[in-house]
């Protein structure tokens, strides 16, 4: 009976093995998808060619968009590389939930028109929350790793 026991543990462990593996493609995928869309975001309507929607909000605060723009594409980008580069922490992804929260709410106060439009902020920003949410759910810190900062472990 140890024998079978063993095997049965054997399924086990490849099952959850087999799992871990499928979790760490949905993760790996949902944040290369999200830090695609931050990354163009970033670098196509607000530092390349300021779209009119970026200079309608801009100036809906009284803020220059020729300055403003670049400077949240910068930080777009920025965010996009760090969900890739710091890819054992989570703390990008709940960065990333927070900002189109904000955001979100920021059109909603400032140009709720835009709410009504195709593809507007109402659809991308939850979509993206969406997206982290689902890497937030299938996120598995390697063995020793947590917070990026490795932790002893004892007994191992």
């Amino acid at each position: 009976t140890a024998s079978i026991t063993r095997r049965g543990d054997d399924r086990l462990v490849m099952g959850v093995k087999l799992m871990d593996r499928k979790l760490l493609k949905i993760n790996l995928i949902g944040r290369l998808c999200l830090a695609f869309v931050l990354i163009y975001q970033g670098l196509v309507p607000k530092i390349l060619w300021i779209s009119p929607v970026e200079r309608a909000l801009a100036e809906a605060h009284h803020l220059n968009a020729d300055w403003i723009s670049p400077l949240a594409g910068v930080f777009e980008m920025l965010l996009g590389f760090s969900l890739l580069y710091f890819k054992y922490s989570l703390r990008p992804v709940f960065l990333v939930m927070i900002v189109m929260l904000v955001l979100l709410l920021d059109v909603l106060i400032m140009m709720p028109g835009l709410l009504v439009e195709t593809f507007n902020p109402l659809t991308i920003n939850l979509c993206c929350s969406v997206l982290a949410l689902i890497i937030v759910i299938t996120h598995q810190a390697p063995l020793g790793l947590n917070n990026n900062r490795i932790n002893l472990i004892k007994g191992i």
